[in-house]
C-alpha cells in the first residue's frame, strides 16, 4: 500500500512495486489518453486523481477539487473509483455493458471499481465513461445532485438490515 504521504503523482508511483506500478501506469495512461479538457491531474485523498481545479469550480461541498477519477494502489489490489458512473444509471449501464461485451469481470462497489491487474479491466470501457464526462457537463451533474440533496428530493436510502443469524 502507498503512503499517503506522497504529494506528487511521481512520488505515489514511485513508492509501488514494479508489478503494482506497471498496472496502475497503464489504467493511468488510459484515464489520461481520455480526459477531456479541464481537469487536472495530481494527489487527493493519498490518491492519483483527476479533478476540476478549484479555481475552475470552487463550489464544492467539501472546499476539495471535485473529483472525477481517482486511481489506487493498496495492499491485496487495486481501485479505481469511477465517480463519472456513480449516481447516472444510464452512464453505469453502459460502463457495466462494456465490462460484459469485452468478457471482463466487473467488481464495483456503487463507483470503486476493484482490480489486480489492468488486463482484468475493460479499459474501452472506462475510456468512454471518462471521455463522456466534459468539465461542465459533470459540474451540470454534479449541481443538479446537490440541489436535490438540498431540497430534500434525494433522500439517502436507508441501510439494509443484516440478515438474522441462525
Amino acid at each position: 500500500m502507498v503512503s499517503r504521504t506522497a504529494t506528487t503523482v511521481e512520488q505515489y508511483l514511485s513508492a509501488l512495486s514494479a508489478d503494482q506500478r506497471s498496472a496502475i501506469e497503464r489504467v493511468r495512461d488510459t484515464v489520461n489518453a481520455h480526459l477531456p479538457a479541464g481537469y487536472e491531474e495530481g494527489i487527493q485523498f493519498g490518491m492519483i486523481s483527476w479533478y476540476v481545479p478549484l479555481a475552475r469550480y470552487p463550489s464544492t461541498h467539501n472546499r476539495q477539487p471535485l473529483c472525477l477519477v481517482a486511481l489506487a494502489a493498496q495492499k491485496g489490489s487495486n481501485s479505481l473509483h469511477m465517480l463519472t458512473v456513480y449516481g447516472d444509471k444510464k452512464v453505469e449501464a453502459k460502463f457495466r455493458a462494456g465490462f460484459k461485451a469485452a468478457g471482463k469481470k466487473l467488481d464495483m462497489g456503487k463507483a470503486c471499481v476493484r482490480f489486480k491487474t489492468a488486463d482484468a479491466l475493460a479499459l474501452d470501457a472506462i475510456a468512454d465513461a471518462i471521455a463522456a464526462a466534459p468539465v461542465d457537463a459533470y459540474i451540470a451533474t454534479y449541481e443538479t445532485g446537490l440541489a436535490k440533496r438540498k431540497s430534500g428530493k434525494a433522500k439517502p436510502k436507508p441501510m439494509k438490515k443484516p440478515a438474522k443469524r441462525r
